[in-house]
């Protein structure tokens, strides 16, 4: 029998500690599922047949209503394949997937067809044009909540979105059906308190493995993620750990915040810790859940995505986030964008190591795209430490990036103890290449178009140091280490740059200084209008 602290465990949300560790193992859970009293209820018990293609979701939402009804407890999923169309989550409820536990996202009737998944929610028209569809909607998903407090999601199981839309593989993932009765994500919560997700897998995760909107106190851990689109969209939410998470999905972006105007007003995203995750964008989707590492075949390089991302919807801002520990793998990188009003400041990322990137290692963007109310102001974007980065292998037109725009400067940035090896070899009319400013464009590393630098292309940009900073290239390149224009406020410590091409290129920059570095000439100039050396 299991005792009284062990059901607790097993039932409370923040609770749901890794295999359920100290509380009951499967074959107890199985037995006394259901029983008075346990608060496990087995959704066989309630109907559900596991077999993959009766729908059990009747049944698992009946389980759900029923632990609700008792003030909580542990809705059990023994092994087997529940084929499903919305689950309806509830507070003080915790779904356990056991081992060999599917949740399967079943087919979408034909359109015009009754049942299906949940319609997505009526928007309201003032602002219906600032977000996508996919951050606008939550109810059309597998499994989802609004308003709810103290849940978890736990256990070794699986879910499975394959019929989810916005999730067949295709880069051309618009051509998805989509229409009232189909699902679009795996899981999808709204304003919701004290989330736990801890130990499952999620297959084919349709537009979001995880889109979370307002959710406040929320655990990721241990998780796997093989998905088309974005893995985990953390959006408006405040007290956020993601820990210990694999994600392979190289259509889109791996761990996503964003902090847009979902919930009709903006609303940072705040408080974030993120660390000793990988990410990636290039392996055959399954492989990572499996264990086979299947690489897409090199025709598929330019569509690789996978990276951690603050943005592209920044109505709100970003605020006390720290990066640590993580692994970059045939991905994007970083990118840090705030380009409608929302404040990015006080980030620290640290001890990352990236191979094999697709675009910049470290992008920092500070646009004017402003999709949102009218009467909001462009963003600041400040106080940001990078240090301890390693990245090899990087594209070879494209390196960090620290851009924001005239008037309105990337502010206060510190990077420190890294090395960035490209693959190099640019033409040399690249190194005199002007780029656009780009002030209103879609934030990307590749909004600028091949770059005139080999380790930071910085532009419009303030107080920016950089000490112990190793750039290299695997093949000769005429382009400087350093390009910057309209700069004030530059300090460069200890440098290694590539031989062959100058160090730094300056265009109106002030209250600069380089020193302390073997093979460049300390230097110290208070306004520079053009200079190369």
């Amino acid at each position: 029998m299991l005792d009284r602290r062990s059901m607790l465990f097993a039932g409370g949300a923040g609770l749901a500690t890794a295999g359920f560790a100290g509380a009951a193992n499967s074959q107890a859970m199985a037995q006394q599922a259901g029983q008075p009293g346990t608060g496990i209820l087995n959704v066989r018990h309630f109907g559900a047949t596991g077999d993959g293609t009766t729908i059990d979701t009747p049944a698992v939402n009946k389980a759900i209503d029923e632990a609700a009804s008792r003030g909580g407890g542990t809705v059990y999923f023994p092994a087997g394949k529940y084929a499903c169309f919305t689950i309806r989550l509830k507070s003080h409820v915790t779904l356990y997937l056991d081992h060999g536990a599917t949740i399967f996202a079943a087919p979408a009737p034909p359109e015009g067809s009754p049942g299906g998944y949940d319609h997505p929610e009526p928007m309201d028209a003032s602002y219906i044009d600032y977000q996508d569809f996919g951050h606008s909607h939550w109810a059309n998903s597998l499994i989802w909540g609004d308003g709810i407090s103290d849940i978890t999601i736990a256990g070794d199981g699986l879910i499975d979105g394959t019929n989810l839309s916005r999730g067949d593989g295709s880069y051309n993932y618009m051509d998805d059906p989509h229409y009232n009765g189909t699902g679009n994500k795996a899981i999808a919560l709204k304003n919701c308190r004290n989330v736990v997700m801890r130990d499952f897998r999620v297959y084919r995760g349709g537009w979001f493995a995880l889109l979370a909107t307002g959710v406040d106190n929320m655990t990721l851990d241990n998780l796997i993620i093989d998905t088309t689109r974005d893995g985990f969209d953390i959006d408006c939410c405040r007290n956020v750990r993601v820990t210990n998470c694999h994600i392979n999905s190289p259509w889109d972006d791996g761990i996503c915040l964003k902090s847009s105007f979902a919930l009709g007003y903006p609303r940072a995203t705040d408080n974030v810790m993120i660390a000793n995750c990988y990410v990636t964008g290039n392996y055959e989707i399954g492989s990572l859940i499996d264990g086979t590492w299947r690489k897409m075949p090199a025709s598929f390089a330019p569509q690789v995505h996978g990276r951690i991302k603050f943005g592209t919807e920044s109505n709100g801002g970003f605020k006390n986030i720290t990066i640590t520990n993580c692994t970059f793998e045939d991905s994007q990188g970083f990118a840090l964008e705030t380009v409608d009003g929302g404040d990015l400041e006080d980030v620290t990322i640290s001890n990352c190591t990236m191979r094999g990137n697709y675009s910049s290692p470290i992008f920092l963007r500070l646009g004017r795209r402003m999709r949102g109310p009218k009467d909001a102001t462009i963003a600041k974007c400040r106080r940001i430490l990078i240090n301890n980065i390693v990245s090899s292998s990087s594209a070879p037109l494209l390196p960090s990036i620290i851009a924001g725009i005239p008037g309105h400067p990337v502010e206060d940035v510190k990077i420190a103890d890294c090395y960035l090896e490209q693959e190099g070899g640019a033409p040399a009319e690249l190194a005199d290449r002007l780029p656009p400013l780009e002030e209103l464009g879609y934030p990307e590393p590749n909004m600028f178009g091949d770059l005139p630098a080999t380790g930071f292309y910085i532009r419009d940009a303030k107080n920016v140091e950089m000490s112990n900073i190793e750039v290299a290239v695997k093949k000769a390149d005429p382009r400087p280490a350093f390009w910057l224009r309209d700069v004030e406020g530059a300090d460069f410590f200890r440098l290694r740059v590539p031989s062959g091409a100058p160090s730094f290129h300056l265009h109106n920059v002030s209250t600069f200084r380089t020193f302390g570095s073997l093979t460049i000439p300390d230097r110290q100039m208070e306004t520079v209008d053009t200079t190369k050396f």
